[in-house]
């Protein structure tokens, strides 16, 4: 009788490593047809970093620049622009993209224009503020609890009572032992002749 259990252990083992292998089959042979909720592959997905791309302009930053600014000024409010062209010299662009797994991906698009170096207008798309922004990079993972960053008033004198009860030990400056003489150095370039 041994040898007929055996038999047939080894007989539904391989009949479930040929069920496990055929459903693999259809899987990979479903991705082609469109049907991803079926298929266990599109099931798992691998984790996808954020990406963040260009020049991000602030409405803040926007709001500084006035017509009849230079190019230096203007680079200054805005920073150095993410698109120059040789083709069209007196028109910078500013283009940032932020790309997260999950989440739609951002796009911001702001252009100047100069009529010979001093800037004549500015469009673009409606930039956000930069709590806005900060607010939308938000993702939401709390990774551990923040201590707070003010202290109260109590703690603020719990230290000056701590710090009364330690004087703070002054280092007295170095001195240069007795007899030592200055040290000197040659010169870095020899001298002109």
């Amino acid at each position: 009788m041994p040898a007929k259990n055996s038999f047939s252990i080894r007989s539904a083992q391989s009949s479930a490593l040929a069920l496990f292998a055929g459903l693999l089959l259809s899987a990979c042979a479903g991705t082609s047809t469109g049907s991803s909720a079926i298929n266990p592959v599109n099931w798992i997905t691998p984790y996808k970093i954020d990406v963040i791309q260009g020049n991000f302009v602030s409405s803040e930053q926007v709001a500084l620049l006035k017509a009849g600014m230079t190019r230096p000024q203007v680079k200054e409010v805005l920073g150095t622009p993410l698109i120059t062209s040789i083709f069209h010299a007196d028109r910078w662009d500013y283009v940032f993209t932020f790309k997260r797994q999950g989440v739609q991906s951002q796009s911001y698009r702001y252009s100047v224009f100069f009529k010979g170096d001093r800037l004549e207008s500015f469009s673009g798309d409606d930039m956000p503020s930069e709590s806005e922004f900060i607010t939308r990079l938000d993702n939401q993972r709390k990774l551990g609890k923040v201590p707070a960053l003010q202290a109260t008033p109590e703690q603020l004198k719990a230290a000056e009572a701590q710090r009364g009860a330690k004087p703070a030990v002054q280092a007295a400056p170095l001195a240069a032992p007795a007899g030592a003489q200055a040290a000197t150095y040659p010169p870095l370039e020899r001298p002109a002749q």
